[in-house]
């Protein structure tokens, strides 16, 4: 950037000083506007680009704190180089709290234009470096934008096509006559349907990387009510938040050990109480249980049905590097996974 290329608002009282700073700044290829008062030099700004302003402190009527105060208050000030005649610290410090770029003091040895082109090259550059990091900043929070939004679409996308696969198992399921393999498959839409809920969570908070287990638990329940005819399925969760990863193994977890008690833990025809809960325990550790009033099962002896849920839990709880346990209970079973969050 050249000299010639800077334009710069002298804004002073002094005409005679201004005029010299005018012919002395000229030389050094400057392009220099005097003006006498702050009030006009704020009506020339408004309508005219200047690349810096040099700012008098003392002035009659609006003084330079009150004009710089005018000036940072337009679409896209320039930055201003506070002149004082005043060596007195205190000024310096109000200007540069104000939002000056700089100060210059003047005086009668010459030095005085020499100082103040060196402060407005350096503000006019600060300002440039400052205004390259905000539109880099800006580009980025568009691109992050951008990214956020294609990945809610993703998600809404999955869970949308998780759905109709959902359905499509639903129907292959209604034209089976082995109870079994009718069985396999609402067990295998349950999986799915629990999947498919962490994406609908993702895409309704609008956020990629987490998953409040709260409301998604909350949600889970509701269709596993839905889906399993007459359970009662009560949650009870502290508020945890924990990786989108994480909250699909928990969900299918889940899933599994409800659908387990639903079908084993009462007689046929006789729902009873199946409780999720899920609270903190420890620093960064988290506690789900699953538990009904039932017939009792300690996790030992003969697995009931295929056993494919039990290897679907053994490889979720390993994901999540978690450990899987069943507490005694005087009624009932308690199945425990404990994980980090």
């Amino acid at each position: 950037m050249s000299d010639a290329s800077l334009r710069i608002l002298y804004v002073d009282d002094d005409e005679a000083l201004g005029r010299l700073t005018q012919k002395a700044l000229g030389r050094m290829g400057f392009d220099v506007q005097p003006v006498a008062g702050g009030d006009e030099a704020v009506a020339i700004l408004r309508g005219t680009a200047f690349d810096a302003v040099v700012l008098d402190h003392h002035m009659p009527g609006r003084d330079g704190l009150a004009t710089l105060k005018l000036i940072g208050e337009l679409p896209a000030p320039p930055p201003v180089v506070y002149a004082t005649g005043s060596d007195e610290g205190r000024i310096a410090v109000a200007a540069l709290k104000a939002g000056a770029a700089d100060y210059v003091i003047k005086d009668t040895d010459g030095s005085y234009f020499e100082l103040l082109a060196k402060a407005l090259h350096g503000a006019i550059e600060a300002a440039a470096v400052r205004r390259a990091r905000e539109a880099a900043e800006a580009e980025m929070r568009a691109a992050r934008d951008r990214a956020e939004m294609l990945l809610k679409e993703v998600n809404h996308r999955v869970a949308n096509s998780l759905a109709i696969v959902t359905a499509l198992a639903h129907m292959q399921a209604q034209r089976l006559t082995d109870p079994a393999a009718r069985d396999a498959l609402e067990e295998m839409q349950r999986r799915i349907a629990a999947i498919a809920q962490v994406h609908r969570q993702l895409y309704a908070a609008g956020n990629g990387e987490a998953v409040e287990l709260s409301v998604y638990l909350d949600k889970l329940a509701s269709e596993l009510n839905e889906t399993l005819g007459e359970a009662r399925i009560v949650l009870r969760s502290d508020q945890v938040t924990v990786a989108t990863d994480k909250a699909v193994s928990v969900g299918v977890i889940v899933t599994e050990l409800v659908s387990n008690a639903c079908k084993y833990a009462y007689p046929a025809g006789e729902p009873g109480p199946v409780r999720i809960l899920l609270d903190h325990r420890g620093e960064g550790g988290l506690r789900l249980a699953v538990e009904d009033d039932g017939v009792g099962w300690t996790g030992a002896g003969p697995i009931q049905g295929t056993g494919v849920g039990s290897r679907v839990i053994k490889a979720m709880a390993a994901s999540l590097r978690g450990t899987l346990h069943y507490e005694p209970l005087s009624r009932g079973t308690r199945a425990v996974l404990q994980f980090a969050a």
